[in-house]
């Protein structure tokens, strides 16, 4: 599981996380919400171990090894992957190359990027040129190779027009072990058993709500988490009163 206890972040001489408790059990996916500024990006960040956002307190555990100080290779290694808002473009690097470094095992590039209608993308540089549904269609095949077991996702939704919606959505749910078609296959408890994979999606939209069955909402405001209950009651509440008011009422 990952375990965030009492986590202060600084950066730039700025606190911008303080007193963050988290727990994310295998199988379960967290939805975060919060206003522009409020510490979502730098949470997932931290997670993912960018030097910059410097922990002051606190420790962050994955599957029992504690990672509060290291290095991001090592995180990826033991099985943290993520989804950026905004990915570089990186020149002189294809994306067939990139899927083959992401890989945990030999993979069949083709065969993965057929899925996201994304093969004729392979042979060009790494979101050179790229659209904002192409660009996320890149980093889902990228995850797809590396199989992580903690998945997360900074705004998928950014940038996706409708028509791509559908397809990220859908793969973001298999990513995760929550594809619908996997809950009308089994019963809700054999599947529920079955998954080990865990997920932490920031979401302005909520539209990830229609593919992906979330089993906890979250919100972060002013670098606190503040509340805590079902996605969509929490996503209705800031939609009725906004998010002070949400936060005020303690889900």
């Amino acid at each position: 599981m990952l375990l965030i206890d009492d986590l202060q972040v600084e950066l730039g001489g700025k606190i911008l996380l303080k007193d963050i408790h988290l727990e994310i059990k295998p199988g379960e996916t967290h939805i975060l919400f919060g206003p522009n500024g409020s510490g979502k990006t730098s949470l997932l960040m931290t997670i993912m171990g960018y030097p910059q956002y410097e922990v002051k307190r606190g420790t962050i555990t994955f599957k029992g090894v504690d990672i509060t100080h290291a290095p991001i290779d090592e995180r990826a290694r033991l099985g943290i992957g993520m989804s950026y808002q905004r990915p570089p473009t990186i020149n002189g690097l294809k994306t067939r190359q990139m899927v083959d470094i992401c890989a945990k095992n030999k993979v069949d590039a083709e065969q993965m990027a057929q899925s996201l209608n994304f093969a004729e993308f392979l042979d060009r540089d790494v979101n050179a040129g790229f659209s904002g549904g192409e660009i996320k269609r890149s980093e889902l095949l990228q995850l797809k190779a590396q199989d992580p077991d903690l998945i997360m996702f900074d705004e998928p939704e950014s940038g996706v027009d409708i028509e791509n919606m559908a397809l990220i959505g859908k793969t973001i749910a298999r990513l995760l072990q929550k594809d619908l078609g996997r809950e009308n296959a089994k019963s809700v408890a054999t599947v529920r058993k079955d998954r080990t994979k865990m997920g932490l999606i920031i979401t302005h939209t909520g539209y990830i709500l229609d593919y992906v069955p979330a089993d906890k909402g979250q919100v972060l405001y002013e670098g606190v988490l503040a509340c805590a209950g079902n996605p969509r009651e929490i996503f209705q509440c800031i939609g009725e009163a906004g998010y002070e008011e949400c936060v005020k009422c303690n889900i």
